[in-house]
Protein backbone atom coordinates (compact mmCIF):
# COMPACT_ATOMS: atom_id res chain seq x y z
CA UNK A 1 0.00 0.00 0.00
CA UNK A 2 1.17 3.87 -0.19
CA UNK A 3 3.68 4.88 2.76
CA UNK A 4 1.80 8.38 2.82
CA UNK A 5 -1.07 7.27 4.98
CA UNK A 6 -0.74 5.66 8.16
CA UNK A 7 -1.11 2.09 7.00
CA UNK A 8 1.81 0.49 5.63
CA UNK A 9 0.69 -2.90 4.60
CA UNK A 10 -2.96 -5.15 4.78
CA UNK A 11 -2.61 -8.94 4.81
CA UNK A 12 -4.61 -11.75 4.46
CA UNK A 13 -3.88 -15.18 6.71
CA UNK A 14 -5.85 -18.47 6.87
CA UNK A 15 -6.17 -20.23 9.63
CA UNK A 16 -7.28 -23.19 7.68
CA UNK A 17 -10.42 -24.07 6.13
CA UNK A 18 -13.62 -25.10 6.67
CA UNK A 19 -16.90 -26.93 4.82
CA UNK A 20 -20.68 -25.66 5.71
CA UNK A 21 -23.84 -26.28 3.92
CA UNK A 22 -25.00 -24.48 0.79
CA UNK A 23 -27.86 -23.49 2.66
CA UNK A 24 -25.63 -21.52 4.80
CA UNK A 25 -23.41 -20.06 2.01
CA UNK A 26 -27.18 -18.49 0.38
CA UNK A 27 -30.19 -18.64 1.73
CA UNK A 28 -33.23 -20.94 0.52
CA UNK A 29 -36.78 -21.05 1.18
CA UNK A 30 -35.51 -23.08 4.19
CA UNK A 31 -35.19 -22.19 7.64
CA UNK A 32 -31.90 -22.68 8.66
CA UNK A 33 -32.88 -25.15 11.38
CA UNK A 34 -34.84 -27.69 8.38
CA UNK A 35 -31.38 -27.40 6.52
CA UNK A 36 -29.47 -28.04 9.76
CA UNK A 37 -30.84 -31.03 10.41
CA UNK A 38 -31.33 -32.27 6.69
CA UNK A 39 -29.05 -31.29 4.51
CA UNK A 40 -26.47 -34.11 3.11
CA UNK A 41 -23.86 -32.07 1.45
CA UNK A 42 -21.02 -29.95 2.65
CA UNK A 43 -19.58 -26.84 0.03
CA UNK A 44 -15.97 -27.06 -1.18
CA UNK A 45 -13.47 -25.96 1.37
CA UNK A 46 -13.70 -22.30 2.44
CA UNK A 47 -10.67 -20.35 4.27
CA UNK A 48 -11.17 -19.12 7.34
CA UNK A 49 -9.64 -15.52 6.39
CA UNK A 50 -8.51 -13.13 9.12
CA UNK A 51 -7.24 -9.81 8.22
CA UNK A 52 -3.30 -8.31 9.91
CA UNK A 53 -3.32 -4.56 9.58
CA UNK A 54 0.19 -2.28 9.77
CA UNK A 55 -0.74 0.67 11.41
CA UNK A 56 1.85 3.66 12.65
CA UNK A 57 -0.35 3.31 16.11
CA UNK A 58 0.53 -0.50 16.20
CA UNK A 59 -0.35 -3.80 14.61
CA UNK A 60 -4.62 -4.74 14.25
CA UNK A 61 -5.94 -7.87 13.39
CA UNK A 62 -9.98 -8.16 11.68
CA UNK A 63 -10.82 -11.28 13.24
CA UNK A 64 -8.70 -13.56 14.82
CA UNK A 65 -9.37 -17.03 12.76
CA UNK A 66 -10.26 -20.38 14.53
CA UNK A 67 -8.50 -22.27 17.27
CA UNK A 68 -7.21 -25.79 15.76
CA UNK A 69 -8.09 -27.31 19.08
CA UNK A 70 -11.45 -27.02 17.76
CA UNK A 71 -10.40 -30.33 15.77
CA UNK A 72 -8.08 -31.69 18.23
CA UNK A 73 -9.90 -31.09 21.37
CA UNK A 74 -12.94 -33.27 21.94
CA UNK A 75 -14.02 -31.11 25.02
CA UNK A 76 -13.96 -28.25 23.17
CA UNK A 77 -17.76 -27.90 21.96
CA UNK A 78 -20.61 -28.55 24.19
CA UNK A 79 -21.80 -31.70 24.70
CA UNK A 80 -25.30 -33.37 23.79
CA UNK A 81 -27.73 -31.95 21.24
CA UNK A 82 -26.04 -27.80 21.19
CA UNK A 83 -22.76 -30.14 20.17
CA UNK A 84 -24.36 -32.06 18.04
CA UNK A 85 -25.72 -28.67 16.19
CA UNK A 86 -22.25 -27.81 16.03
CA UNK A 87 -20.66 -30.60 14.50
CA UNK A 88 -23.91 -30.29 11.66
CA UNK A 89 -22.98 -26.73 10.79
CA UNK A 90 -19.31 -26.52 9.76
CA UNK A 91 -15.81 -28.95 9.65
CA UNK A 92 -13.06 -27.41 9.37
CA UNK A 93 -9.42 -28.70 8.12
CA UNK A 94 -6.28 -26.46 10.31
CA UNK A 95 -2.47 -27.84 9.92
CA UNK A 96 -0.19 -27.07 12.35
CA UNK A 97 1.48 -24.19 10.93
CA UNK A 98 -1.84 -22.57 10.35
CA UNK A 99 -2.37 -20.82 13.88
CA UNK A 100 -2.64 -17.58 14.07
CA UNK A 101 1.00 -17.77 15.66
CA UNK A 102 2.25 -18.93 12.87
CA UNK A 103 0.62 -17.04 10.17
CA UNK A 104 2.02 -13.70 11.99
CA UNK A 105 5.54 -15.20 11.76
CA UNK A 106 5.49 -15.86 8.35
CA UNK A 107 4.55 -11.71 7.74
CA UNK A 108 7.67 -11.39 10.51
CA UNK A 109 5.82 -10.74 13.68
CA UNK A 110 5.11 -12.23 17.32
CA UNK A 111 2.03 -12.93 18.54
CA UNK A 112 3.09 -9.97 21.69
CA UNK A 113 3.46 -7.68 18.70
CA UNK A 114 -0.63 -7.09 17.91
CA UNK A 115 -2.20 -3.75 19.66
CA UNK A 116 -5.17 -4.12 18.81
CA UNK A 117 -7.42 -6.77 17.54
CA UNK A 118 -11.34 -5.90 16.04
CA UNK A 119 -13.29 -8.87 16.55
CA UNK A 120 -16.71 -9.15 13.95
CA UNK A 121 -18.82 -11.49 15.63
CA UNK A 122 -18.13 -14.09 18.69
CA UNK A 123 -18.49 -17.12 16.45
CA UNK A 124 -15.57 -19.97 17.28
CA UNK A 125 -14.00 -19.15 13.64
CA UNK A 126 -13.42 -15.23 14.67
CA UNK A 127 -12.54 -15.82 18.32
CA UNK A 128 -10.14 -18.83 17.84
CA UNK A 129 -6.75 -16.52 18.48
CA UNK A 130 -7.91 -14.66 20.97
CA UNK A 131 -5.41 -16.83 23.57
CA UNK A 132 -2.59 -16.55 21.73
CA UNK A 133 -2.82 -12.53 21.73
CA UNK A 134 -2.94 -11.69 25.74
CA UNK A 135 -1.60 -8.14 25.30
CA UNK A 136 -3.61 -6.92 22.65
CA UNK A 137 -7.07 -4.50 23.22
CA UNK A 138 -9.82 -6.58 21.79
CA UNK A 139 -12.86 -4.47 20.26
CA UNK A 140 -16.73 -5.66 20.11
CA UNK A 141 -19.53 -4.23 19.82
CA UNK A 142 -21.41 -3.93 22.74
CA UNK A 143 -24.55 -5.24 21.61
CA UNK A 144 -22.59 -8.43 20.30
CA UNK A 145 -20.92 -8.61 23.96
CA UNK A 146 -24.40 -8.77 25.16
CA UNK A 147 -25.19 -12.33 23.65
CA UNK A 148 -22.81 -13.73 25.61
CA UNK A 149 -25.36 -13.36 28.86
CA UNK A 150 -28.16 -14.99 26.74
CA UNK A 151 -29.52 -18.18 28.00
CA UNK A 152 -29.25 -20.03 24.18
CA UNK A 153 -26.07 -18.12 23.91
CA UNK A 154 -23.89 -21.81 22.96
CA UNK A 155 -26.82 -22.43 20.76
CA UNK A 156 -26.35 -19.52 18.72
CA UNK A 157 -22.87 -20.52 18.28
CA UNK A 158 -21.54 -18.66 21.56
CA UNK A 159 -19.03 -19.78 24.02
CA UNK A 160 -17.76 -17.44 26.73
CA UNK A 161 -15.49 -20.04 28.12
CA UNK A 162 -13.46 -19.59 24.63
CA UNK A 163 -14.04 -15.76 24.96
CA UNK A 164 -14.14 -14.32 28.37
CA UNK A 165 -10.40 -15.19 28.80
CA UNK A 166 -7.99 -14.29 31.77
CA UNK A 167 -5.58 -11.54 30.76
CA UNK A 168 -7.70 -10.12 27.78
CA UNK A 169 -8.84 -6.31 27.72
CA UNK A 170 -12.07 -5.96 26.10
CA UNK A 171 -13.16 -1.88 24.71
CA UNK A 172 -16.68 -2.67 23.83
CA UNK A 173 -17.61 -0.36 21.18
CA UNK A 174 -20.99 1.16 20.85
CA UNK A 175 -20.82 3.13 17.35
CA UNK A 176 -21.76 7.01 17.11
CA UNK A 177 -23.45 8.79 14.97
CA UNK A 178 -21.73 10.31 11.86
CA UNK A 179 -21.47 13.43 10.06
CA UNK A 180 -18.89 11.50 7.17
CA UNK A 181 -20.71 11.50 4.14
CA UNK A 182 -18.45 9.01 2.41
CA UNK A 183 -19.93 6.61 4.99
CA UNK A 184 -23.56 6.86 3.55
CA UNK A 185 -25.86 4.71 4.12
CA UNK A 186 -24.06 4.30 7.22
CA UNK A 187 -24.95 6.50 9.74
CA UNK A 188 -22.88 5.25 12.89
CA UNK A 189 -19.29 4.67 13.35
CA UNK A 190 -16.50 4.03 15.49
CA UNK A 191 -13.04 5.72 14.38
CA UNK A 192 -10.36 3.59 15.89
CA UNK A 193 -7.26 5.57 15.86
CA UNK A 194 -9.34 9.02 15.08
CA UNK A 195 -7.39 9.15 11.78
CA UNK A 196 -10.09 7.79 9.52
CA UNK A 197 -8.18 4.99 8.08
CA UNK A 198 -10.06 2.38 10.04
CA UNK A 199 -13.31 2.99 10.84
CA UNK A 200 -15.88 0.79 12.57
CA UNK A 201 -19.36 0.26 11.05
CA UNK A 202 -22.20 -1.56 12.82
CA UNK A 203 -23.50 -4.15 9.95
CA UNK A 204 -26.18 -6.54 11.79
CA UNK A 205 -27.72 -9.69 10.77
CA UNK A 206 -25.93 -12.81 10.70
CA UNK A 207 -25.71 -12.16 14.38
CA UNK A 208 -27.22 -8.84 16.38
CA UNK A 209 -23.59 -7.01 17.15
CA UNK A 210 -22.11 -7.60 13.92
CA UNK A 211 -19.41 -4.94 12.45
CA UNK A 212 -17.60 -4.37 9.61
CA UNK A 213 -14.12 -2.18 9.17
CA UNK A 214 -13.62 -0.09 6.61
CA UNK A 215 -9.81 0.51 5.80
CA UNK A 216 -9.21 4.08 3.93
CA UNK A 217 -5.77 4.36 2.76
CA UNK A 218 -4.85 7.90 0.54
CA UNK A 219 -4.46 6.62 -3.13
CA UNK A 220 -6.01 2.79 -2.79
CA UNK A 221 -9.41 1.87 -3.18
CA UNK A 222 -10.96 1.22 -0.02
CA UNK A 223 -11.77 -1.97 1.76
CA UNK A 224 -14.70 -3.26 3.63
CA UNK A 225 -13.77 -6.66 5.67
CA UNK A 226 -17.30 -7.49 6.38
CA UNK A 227 -16.75 -10.64 8.31
CA UNK A 228 -19.48 -13.32 7.54
CA UNK A 229 -22.10 -10.26 6.35
CA UNK A 230 -22.07 -12.49 3.16
CA UNK A 231 -19.62 -15.33 1.96
CA UNK A 232 -18.71 -14.19 -1.21
CA UNK A 233 -18.79 -10.91 -3.57
CA UNK A 234 -20.77 -11.79 -6.17
CA UNK A 235 -23.21 -13.51 -3.69
CA UNK A 236 -23.57 -9.77 -1.84
CA UNK A 237 -23.30 -7.98 -5.34
CA UNK A 238 -26.89 -9.93 -6.35
CA UNK A 239 -28.08 -9.07 -2.66
CA UNK A 240 -28.16 -13.19 -1.88
CA UNK A 241 -27.56 -13.40 1.96
CA UNK A 242 -26.13 -16.11 4.44
CA UNK A 243 -28.81 -18.73 5.26
CA UNK A 244 -27.35 -18.03 9.04
CA UNK A 245 -28.65 -14.97 11.36
CA UNK A 246 -31.85 -12.73 10.98
CA UNK A 247 -32.57 -12.70 7.13
CA UNK A 248 -34.83 -9.51 7.34
CA UNK A 249 -31.31 -7.61 9.09
CA UNK A 250 -29.12 -9.01 6.82
CA UNK A 251 -30.74 -8.00 3.26
CA UNK A 252 -31.00 -4.85 4.81
CA UNK A 253 -27.14 -4.53 6.22
CA UNK A 254 -27.03 -5.73 2.26
CA UNK A 255 -28.21 -3.51 0.31
CA UNK A 256 -26.72 -0.54 2.62
CA UNK A 257 -22.98 -2.50 1.95
CA UNK A 258 -24.05 -2.51 -1.88
CA UNK A 259 -25.11 1.09 -1.68
CA UNK A 260 -21.64 2.39 0.12
CA UNK A 261 -20.08 -0.17 -3.05
CA UNK A 262 -21.80 2.00 -5.25
CA UNK A 263 -21.32 5.42 -3.89
CA UNK A 264 -17.56 4.73 -3.19
CA UNK A 265 -17.03 2.96 -6.78
CA UNK A 266 -13.79 1.37 -6.08
CA UNK A 267 -14.60 -0.37 -2.65
CA UNK A 268 -12.93 -3.71 -2.17
CA UNK A 269 -15.16 -6.38 -0.14
CA UNK A 270 -12.99 -8.64 1.88
CA UNK A 271 -15.30 -11.75 3.33
CA UNK A 272 -13.90 -13.91 6.41
CA UNK A 273 -14.56 -17.38 3.90
CA UNK A 274 -14.71 -15.53 0.41
CA UNK A 275 -12.33 -18.08 -1.82
CA UNK A 276 -11.82 -15.00 -3.78
CA UNK A 277 -10.52 -13.05 -0.62
CA UNK A 278 -6.80 -12.60 -0.54
CA UNK A 279 -6.82 -12.27 -5.03
CA UNK A 280 -9.14 -9.13 -4.16
CA UNK A 281 -7.20 -7.95 -1.40
CA UNK A 282 -3.79 -8.45 -3.47
CA UNK A 283 -4.93 -6.90 -6.66
CA UNK A 284 -6.76 -3.88 -4.42
CA UNK A 285 -2.60 -3.29 -2.89
CA UNK A 286 -1.04 -4.11 -5.06
CA UNK A 287 -2.81 -1.23 -8.20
Amino acid sequence: MSTTGPIRRVSVLSTGSVQIRPDHVAATWKPMMLWLMTSRTWTPPRPINLFVIEHRDGLVLFDTGQDRATITDPDYFPSGLTGWFYSRTAKADIAEDQTLTAGLKRLGYDSSDVGSAIVSHLHQDHIGGLAEIHGANIHISQTEWDTIAEPRAELNGVMRNHIDLPGLTWTRVSPEPTVDQTLQPFAASHDLFGDGSLVLIPTPGHTPGSMSLIVRQPGQPSLAMVGDLTYATDLLECGHVPGSGSRGQLRQTTAMMNELRKSLGDLVVLASHDPNAAAELDKAVSG
